[in-house]
């Protein structure tokens, strides 16, 4: 078992609302579950009674009540949740409507904005009275294309308040990622920045817009936000629909309404990362994700009206969608837009102690850069408001947990999550009942019978294998778009083991309830036919202080498969003889030989995707001469190109 980093006091564990529903659970059911692995299970076993357990205890408002609970095939993809129930997903997020601050926007360049609860609704209204004048109802799409603002937000909600479908993007992607998503879906309505910034640069997108518009023949208004660009005119823009300024569109004032649909009514479109091919259109349910998020952000983060969330993401990414949803528990959210590192790397942490911030979410990049800098936020910033770190998009290191309790804080709460934009929620999670392990993932989420199973099928602890969902859960998508028979779904998830989801990940449960991941399956290594992780090999690689950054694939070679490393070094160090024998050493000795690469080869970057994660699946196509579909969906396409015929793989 690995050494514990931190765990929760008694008065801690009592004041968490994880803690009041177990009680709450016990109480209405007559029952004794005296810890988080009895809850868990019970959530499992009876998971009718679990979720109406979280309609009751977070109060979900159904205008028209259900008939039941489940209604279930014999296996997955087969489920009805809540038959009959009607909901609307934005009213639960904007039931507060006092004057205490419901949004903090900060932009890189250090503007500041902030809507109360009783100003949000209120501009929600407006904009929904708007969006219906402008044809706008059940079941039609409203595209974003924007920056992570508060505008963004309540166009979200007053697009969800009407029951129609949100579907968003971020200004960084490029033309074709923006016409590959929203080209499919047809939207009716596309709301736009006129520039946007990112590490002290403007980009004016009126180019790309005017390029992008031109493939979207289904759109009748076109509502442009001026950020980044002050200037920007309606005439700038060539469409067929409505050009509309946003301080032109509406005025705030107006009550929201809500109107009611069913619990499987679509709420989002959210899109895989399109590395491989034309991205996939995930349509996921009103119902489905208001209860798999109110039972995150209320049970597992431990958020409440006291609280504040910060969660580093673009609008392109589901993070985003996940933040925006802890005003359903009644908690702040700050939103930033711009680079985590303008201007110093310690922008975030300022943000912590300027809006005291009490939750607060990153990426193991943003933790591995901050460490290799130098960085020490104990001795520079005060964190007494932070009580909980949020780490997702890859795995989480164990030197990167000794860093944030040495150089960050000690009594915090480090919580890895894993999941996916497939359920725009998680899989495996924290928990405020549970100690941190270095690491680890504390374990499985409530209500999602999670499991490793291996090649044959069969549940394993203490091995790699799939992780998969073993039982039907609410925030499984309702369908892909233009996928009537529902093949394309069964394909992407259900095809390995017939009637059971399987998320993609390389992972292992371990004996103690704790959950790993290795890596995403499809990028696991296979020399002599032994499955490795990529994940394994970052751990230790980054173990050497002279290495920034690293991928690892696998090429063939010789009938059979070899490991390549990649590394991005410190500025100044040389990939000698002695380097690539340390790198080796580190990784042979804490793993085994089969782990070891075959080949280290020096790039001065290693592509990812927008939202940050490695793209060890586009590197290994470069490395055998494939096309690479979608560079679109990348941060830095042009980092490719170093992959490309290298001299050191041709022996």
């Amino acid at each position: 078992m690995s050494d514990i980093l931190w765990q929760p006091d008694a008065n801690r564990i009592a004041r968490s609302r994880m803690d009041a529903f177990r009680r709450f659970v016990n109480q209405s059911h007559s029952l004794n579950l005296d810890d988080y692995p009895a809850l868990h299970q019970w959530s499992i076993d009876q998971r009718e009674a679990f979720w109406q357990a979280i309609v009751d205890f977070f109060d979900i408002r159904f205008h028209n009540p259900p008939d039941a609970v489940l209604r279930e095939g014999p296996s997955m993809p087969g489920a009805e949740w809540f038959p009959g129930a009607t909901l609307n997903f934005a009213e639960h997020l904007l039931r507060r409507r006092d004057n205490a601050v419901a949004v903090v926007a900060v932009a890189e360049n250090g503007q500041r904005e902030q809507l109360t609860w009783a100003e949000l609704a209120e501009h929600v209204g407006g904009f929904q009275a708007s969006l219906q004048a402008a044809g706008v109802g059940l079941g039609d799409r409203v595209a974003a294309c924007m920056p992570n603002t508060w505008q963004t937000l309540v166009a979200m909600l007053a697009t969800t308040s009407l029951g129609a479908i949100w579907s968003c993007s971020s200004p960084d992607f490029g033309t074709h990622g923006v016409i590959d998503r929203f080209g499919q879906i047809e939207p009716k309505v596309l709301i736009t920045c006129a520039g946007y910034r990112y590490a002290d640069k403007e980009m004016d997108q009126t180019t790309k817009l005017n390029e992008i518009l031109a493939q979207l023949p289904s759109l009748q208004q076109l509502i442009i936000v001026p950020y980044a660009r002050a200037q920007a005119r309606c005439e700038d823009y060539r469409t067929q629909a409505d050009v509309t300024l946003w301080d032109d569109f509406y005025q705030p004032g107006e009550a929201p309404r809500f109107v009611p649909v069913p619990f499987n009514h679509p709420l989002y479109v959210l899109y895989s990362s399109g590395t491989t091919g034309v991205p996939k259109c995930i349509v996921h349910s009103s119902g489905g994700v208001l209860l798999q998020h109110v039972k995150e952000h209320g049970l597992h983060v431990d958020l409440g009206p006291a609280d504040r969330l910060f969660y580093y993401t673009t609008c392109g990414w589901m993070m985003w969608n996940w933040l925006v949803s802890a005003l359903a528990v009644g908690s702040a959210v700050v939103l930033y837009d711009g680079s985590p590192f303008h201007p110093a790397n310690d922008r975030l942490l300022d943000l912590i102690d300027d809006e005291r911030i009490s939750v607060f979410g990153t990426s193991p990049k943003f933790l591995a850069t901050l460490e290799s800098s130098g960085s020490k936020p104990r001795e520079s910033h005060d964190l007494g408001s932070l009580k909980t770190l949020l780490c997702t998009g890859s795995a989480l290191s164990p030197q990167s947990y000794d860093f944030v309790y040495r150089d960050i804080k000690s009594d915090v709460c480090l919580a890895s999550m894993s999941g996916g934009t497939d359920i725009v929620s998680c899989f495996v999670n924290s928990n405020p009942l549970s100690a941190v392990r270095r690491g680890e993932i504390m374990g499985k989420s409530l209500g999602m019978a999670v499991e490793v199973w291996n090649d044959a099928g069969q549940a394993v602890i203490g091995e790699k294998g799939e992780l998969v969902c073993a039982r039907h859960f609410p925030a499984m998508p309702i369908g892909l778009w233009n996928d009537a028979d529902g093949e394309k779904l069964r394909k992407s998830y259900f095809s390995l083991f017939p009637g059971v989801w399987a998320q993609g990940d390389y992972a292992e449960q371990l004996p103690h309830g704790a959950m790993l991941i290795h890596g995403r399956s499809d990028a696991v290594l296979n020399p002599g036919g032994v499955r490795i992780g990529t994940a394994e090999i970052y751990r230790q690689v980054e173990k050497v202080p002279q290495v920034l950054d690293s991928v690892a694939i696998g090429q063939q070679w010789q009938d059979d498969v070899r490991v390549v490393l990649f590394v991005r070094l410190q500025d100044g160090v040389e990939l000698d003889a002695p380097l690539q024998e340390q790198i080796r050493q580190v990784i042979r000795a804490n793993t085994t030989p089969r782990h070891v690469p075959a080949k280290i080869v020096a790039v001065t970057d290693i592509p990812r995707t927008i939202s940050g994660k490695v793209v060890e699946l586009a590197v290994r196509n470069v490395v055998h001469g494939q096309p690479v579909k979608n560079t679109d969906a990348l941060a830095n396409p042009e980092a490719l190109e170093q992959f490309r015929n290298r001299p050191e793989l041709a022996s």
